[in-house]
């Protein structure tokens, strides 16, 4: 049975809830053990999987259309009644991330929300609009993953919170922490990847 996707109005229920957003251009295994990891390291009650109308930082050329990276995205969230798939940000008329949280904070006031992202997120990060309002928002995981992990800790974003940054044995609690709060966590990597997904799609030329 597929969970019922978030409320775009809200709800009163207290749960901890981890935002996992992107393209999910297409959504793959390794977004489902990122959303799993999440839910366990983070004691999260649900991981929400909000896929973007369209990533203002990537092109349109290649992106496939919302209805199919949604059912992309609800597939490997198949069985798993705690990951919930959502274009919320269609419904919230939202493009920008700190705007899309600022949005839910209001509309899910007894939630405890973790923005969950991964280690290429936030080595790009100073790029995203109004970046600092997100971890100014909520507490932030980062997953390290891939070539990424090393030179992240050396980004603008994250000198700028340094000093906000919780031990990773204190993961389990991130949710509880006022923001600004992060935690950078190190995660066995998983081989899929959307880029090399959509090359094998593509006929010989």
């Amino acid at each position: 049975m597929t969970p019922l996707p978030p409320n775009p109005w809200g709800d009163r229920r207290r749960v901890r809830v981890g935002l996992l957003g992107g393209s999910f251009n297409p959504a793959h295994a390794g977004h489902r053990h990122i959303a799993e990891l999440a839910l366990k390291l983070l004691c999260l009650d649900e991981v929400w999987l909000l896929v973007s109308p369209q990533n203002p930082l990537k092109p349109v050329a290649g992106m496939a259309p919302l209805p199919e990276r949604l059912a992309s995205a609800r597939a490997i969230a198949a069985g798993h009644r705690r990951l919930k798939v959502s274009a919320l940000e269609r419904r919230l008329g939202t493009t920008y991330t700190a705007d899309t949280l600022r949005r839910l904070r209001r509309r899910f006031r007894r939630s405890r929300f973790v923005w969950v992202m991964g280690a290429d997120n936030l080595a790009q990060m100073e790029r995203w609009a109004r970046w600092d309002r997100i971890f100014a928002a909520v507490p932030v995981a980062i997953l390290a993953r891939g070539p990424y992990s090393a030179r992240t800790l050396a980004t603008k974003a994250a000198h700028r919170f340094a000093r906000y940054r919780a031990a990773a044995e204190g993961a389990r609690s991130l949710s509880t922490k006022p923001p600004p709060a992060w935690v950078f966590l190190h995660i066995r990597r998983h081989p899929a990847s959307s880029t090399a997904i959509r090359g094998q799609s593509r006929p010989d030329t």
